[in-house]
């Protein structure tokens, strides 16, 4: 019980001795290596082809390409930013072949 305890007190002085509110998991910023969108702060991890390694980026901003959704947590274009919907392909065989890809539009304003 007693190597319980000090192992457990080990694990949280070395949780909180990393420094600032980066994490090594979570919250990483664009650029960074990651494996799931949830870890990005930007909330998208992306790759450029199916052998490339993924990485943080900024979601996709207006009349840029993007995808609408991902089942798998990576993405080969990002999200739009908030207040624009990617309108293009939204079905799930879209999804599951990652070939999703719309353009961002604002929303609220008016096609003309």
């Amino acid at each position: 019980m007693e190597k319980v305890l000090a192992l457990l007190l080990i694990a949280l002085a070395v949780v909180y001795a990393v420094p600032g509110p980066r994490g090594i998991v979570i919250n990483l910023e664009n650029g960074e290596l990651c494996v799931n969108s949830a870890q990005c702060k930007s909330k998208c991890c992306r790759h450029d082809t199916l052998l490339s390694l993924a990485r943080c980026s900024p979601k996709a901003s207006e009349n840029s390409e993007c995808s609408a959704k991902t089942l798998y947590g990576v993405y080969k274009k990002c999200p739009c930013e908030r207040g624009l919907t990617c309108e293009g392909d939204k079905t799930i065989v879209g999804s599951i072949t990652n070939t999703n890809f719309g353009i961002c539009h604002d929303a609220g304003r008016s096609r003309e």
